[in-house]
């Protein structure tokens, strides 16, 4: 029997529903809307398409989006600039540097001049440092939506055995943090690690962000286990997740699909992080 589908779509549209809900509360008591400032340096394609699905998804909660299209060439001393102002402006709740950046610019060198409370990604070091110690603070966007997903379709999650694939700052290591907050278990592993295939097949739940099409087998997950597919990989075929969606289905229990996954939910918990900057600067 295929596993149940995890629908991003359909949590992400709930969670921005509620999001939409709270804005529209705030402006109708005659205050501003909460703002998200979006920085954007080059004209890579998939961080065009990124951006302006997130501009779209601001447009449908009320959150007023601002954009600043910089040229590719930009110093590193410019972009800093940049932030400072929206740093040192009261108007702006949230800023969003899409990454990658071009050329010679140093990426934690410009996410660490973002203020924590500004930094609806959950990047900054204080932020990182706070959902370690599990202090309220910004988390970051993939991480949670992650967590929130696997709530909202009513996982349990503790004491789950909880594989993670892919040690990356992104996703790997602040979403082993936040399972291990909800009394997870939690392995991660990685390209040197040994016996992968006998340690996914001990897993309640497999968090594959490993950035290798189709990698997790049917052979790699026990009968009834989870599986939330983070990857989003381009192939001649088309997108396709870290998992072989078509035959670990057989054996999951629940599993996300790619596209539809894990991507909606980034941008409905950047929203809720928008409004959460925005309530934490207002109140």
């Amino acid at each position: 029997m295929a596993g149940e589908l995890i629908s991003g779509k359909a949590i992400s549209k709930a969670i921005r529903g509620e999001v939409k809900e709270e804005v529209a509360k705030i402006v109708a008591s005659g205050k501003r809307a909460p703002v998200l400032a979006v920085v954007l340096a080059g004209k890579d394609p998939a961080s065009e398409i990124y951006v302006n699905n997130k501009k779209k998804a601001c447009h449908k909660t009320g959150i007023t989006s601002i954009e600043h299209i910089l040229d590719e060439k930009i110093s590193e001393k410019e972009l800093i600039t940049l932030i400072d102002k929206l740093n040192n402006d009261p108007d702006i709740d949230g800023i969003l540097v899409q990454l990658p950046l071009p050329g010679k610019l140093h990426e934690h060198v410009v996410l660490e001049k973002i203020s924590p409370t500004k930094d609806v990604d959950g990047f900054h070091p204080v932020n990182v440092g706070r959902l370690v110690a599990n202090t309220p603070g910004l988390r970051p966007c993939t991480p949670a939506g992650i967590v929130e997903m696997l709530k909202r379709t009513g996982i349990e999650l503790s004491g789950k055995k909880v594989i993670i694939l892919g040690r990356s700052n992104i996703v790997g290591k602040p979403v082993a943090t936040m399972l291990l907050h909800e009394s997870c278990t939690v392995t991660i592993c990685h390209s040197r690690t040994r016996g992968l295939k006998e340690i996914c097949r001990r897993g309640d739940i497999i968090v594959a962000a490993i950035g290798k099409p189709k990698f997790v087998t049917k052979d790699m997950v026990k009968d009834g286990a989870v599986v939330i597919d983070v990857g989003i990989n381009r192939t001649d075929n088309g997108l396709c997740g870290d998992a072989d969606f078509e035959n670990v289905k057989d054996v999951a229990s629940y599993i996300t699909p790619v596209p539809g996954g894990v991507g909606p939910m980034t941008i409905a918990m950047l929203m809720v992080n928008t409004l959460t900057a925005y309530k934490s600067a207002t109140t």
